[in-house]
């Protein structure tokens, strides 16, 4: 046997050990993306089931939000009229 025989023969070999780590790292990585697809979609499961509350929340705050606005154009427009009442006596004299 020549040396180009020799270095052919460990190419070779290193070739087909490269192959088998190669595949075995490809059946980790799918073991991996399966985990995380399942932890995903755990987590959405979990985001889902807490729709309801922050729709009901959303909701709440909305009402207050309109209830203080209400309240606050009601205070405003009893001062405007109290104002506007002083200025158009004031007018008269």
């Amino acid at each position: 046997m020549d040396m180009s025989s020799v270095l052919l023969t460990l190419l070779y070999i290193v070739t087909i050990i490269l192959v088998i780590v190669f595949i075995i790292v490809g059946f980790k990585l799918i073991e991996v993306l399966d985990k995380v697809d399942q932890l995903a979609d755990n987590v959405e499961e979990k985001i889902n089931s807490f729709n309801g509350a922050i729709d009901t929340l959303s909701k709440v705050s909305n009402g207050f939000a309109n209830i203080s606005n209400s309240l606050m154009f009601n205070i405003s427009s009893v001062i405007a009229k109290l104002f506007n009442k002083k200025n158009d006596k004031e007018d008269l004299l």
